[in-house]
């Protein structure tokens, strides 16, 4: 039996599950999930492999029309991610207003590769609420297979990845067959951090914080971690440190515990907090924090 290989890229408007189902479909958390808009800045893959075939499924920034610069790199991701795709499954769900980004789905449509269109979260919808939405997505790409599902209950996540498997190009495994991710320990450890940050504090705050990882040091049972909070204005710094400290200890107690069951030790969690002015517009600043 011919072995099969591809980039299967997942594409959509702000939180509509993208990341949830990346999860499902690798099986494990690669991508932070919050209630947030905007939760996934950088592009993540996620190699699933079976006997035959090899899947690299690949997780992007929600579309958005950006508003500096660290939104311009991201939405260059998600371009990069339309040209270069094997599959592309573009998600929406069934509250979202599914062509308010007609040129991207005309894109997506002009890429000429198999798409496969999931309608997400159907367990908050009912049967007449997803007819009109199935039937709006058969409009707008005639071509697309369309699947139903809710990622937070696992449903139909089965049927959707064995759809993903039948359009697979023949190919040999681009990776080797026992890596999960593209990506070092040191990123989910940032993620971690960023994602208790969406979690623990509100309006513009998670949004104008970057984690960058000072130290990363690997000792027989324990890795010490010094973490740094970039915030882009001093305002912010106070809010992420709290009164006498507890905001900030409470996001490191949560930040630790969920680093320790990601890498299977340990762990020392150092927690600092620096303003970076207007970081997310500066260049250099994008380039040092991976963007």
């Amino acid at each position: 039996m011919a072995h099969r290989s591809g980039f299967v890229n997942i594409l959509g408007n702000p939180n509509v599950g993208k990341s949830t189902i990346m999860n499902a479909l690798v099986g494990e958390k690669l991508s932070i999930i919050t209630s947030k808009s905007q939760t996934t800045r950088h592009r993540i893959l996620g190699i699933v492999n079976g006997e035959d075939f090899q899947i690299v499924y690949s997780d992007t920034p929600g579309i958005l029309k950006p508003a500096y610069k660290l939104q311009e790199a991201m939405m260059k991701s998600v371009s990069t991610a339309i040209s270069d795709a094997d599959i592309i499954v573009y998600v929406t769900d069934v509250n979202e207003k599914i062509d308010k980004n007609r040129a991207t789905l005309e894109r997506i449509r002009e890429s000429g590769v198999p798409i496969i269109m999931v309608i997400n979260k159907i367990d908050l919808g009912n049967q007449s609420k997803l007819d009109s939405i199935y039937d709006k997505c058969s409009s707008l790409i005639p071509e697309a297979l369309i699947i139903p599902l809710s990622a937070k209950e696992g449903f139909n996540i089965e049927n959707l990845l064995k759809h993903i498997i039948d359009r697979l190009p023949e190919a040999p495994p681009y990776f080797p067959k026992d890596q999960l991710t593209d990506r070092y320990e040191r990123f989910f450890v940032k993620e971690i951090i960023r994602e208790k940050i969406l979690t623990n504090y509100k309006k513009e705050v998670p949004y104008s914080v970057e984690i960058e990882i000072d130290t990363y040091n690997e000792e027989n049972n324990i890795v010490k971690i010094r973490a740094i909070i970039h915030v882009t204005r001093n305002s912010q710094k106070g809010i992420i440190i709290g009164h006498q400290g507890k905001m900030l200890k409470k996001t490191g107690t949560e930040s630790r515990q969920d680093i320790e069951e990601f890498i299977g030790k340990k762990v020392f969690l150092e927690l600092y907090v620096k303003v970076s002015k207007d970081w997310r517009d500066k260049p250099g600043s994008l380039k040092k924090f991976g963007y």
